[in-house]
């Protein structure tokens, strides 16, 4: 089984396209939210056209599950024809139990909690823009992924990231060249 992670696209369908191609065929595409809009604090990103972007969204053909984030609005969902989850998204690939929460609700040590709480595998979040892989509880103890944005990077270097999950290991890779930025095993 191999999944996609993608957050932060905030309306940019450059953004989206580059973090498609890097993924390649995906049996599951997981969206950790603020998918169409750019926010009031963001810049608009290169490539904005939300309208476009949700038309893309729906001819999608892949399964793909969206976790609402803090600059998804209501109306969205009259463009978008997946379902906006929110405010989280329970996933269950393989037994394994996978839980997408945008991040603005919960951080640090309350997405720990939320592994330990309900067992979780895998929890993939979004909102900081920043890619991080961490497992604060040790080997086989659940990991938090951030797959950072393709869209509006908020890393020194300025490159958008996505996230691949294949074969027990989480990569999060680099949407202009695929090259990887970080990795671990889950």
């Amino acid at each position: 089984m191999r999944l996609g992670v993608i957050s932060d696209t905030h309306g940019s369908l450059t953004a989206w396209k580059q973090a498609l191609a890097v993924l390649g065929e995906v049996d599951i595409l997981l969206h950790a939210g603020d998918v169409l809009y750019h926010g009031p604090r963001n810049p608009l990103p290169e490539g904005h056209d939300a309208r476009h972007l949700a038309e893309a969204i729906n001819e999608y053909s892949g399964r793909l599950v969206i976790a609402k984030g803090n600059c998804d609005a209501d109306i969205d969902q009259l463009v978008l024809e997946v379902p906006i989850q929110a405010p989280y998204a329970l996933v269950v690939v393989e037994g394994r139990y996978i839980m997408i929460h945008h991040g603005h609700l919960a951080a640090g040590d309350d997405l720990a909690d939320l592994v330990r709480r309900y067992r979780l595998d895998l929890v993939v979040t979004g909102h900081t823009h920043v890619p991080v892989i961490e497992s604060p509880f040790g080997d086989g103890g659940g990991v938090i992924i951030n797959p950072g944005s393709p869209a509006l990077p908020k890393t020194r270097e300025r490159r958008g990231t996505v996230a691949v999950i294949e074969g027990g290991t989480v990569r999060i890779l680099h949407i202009d060249d695929g090259s990887e930025v970080a990795s671990c095993r889950w």
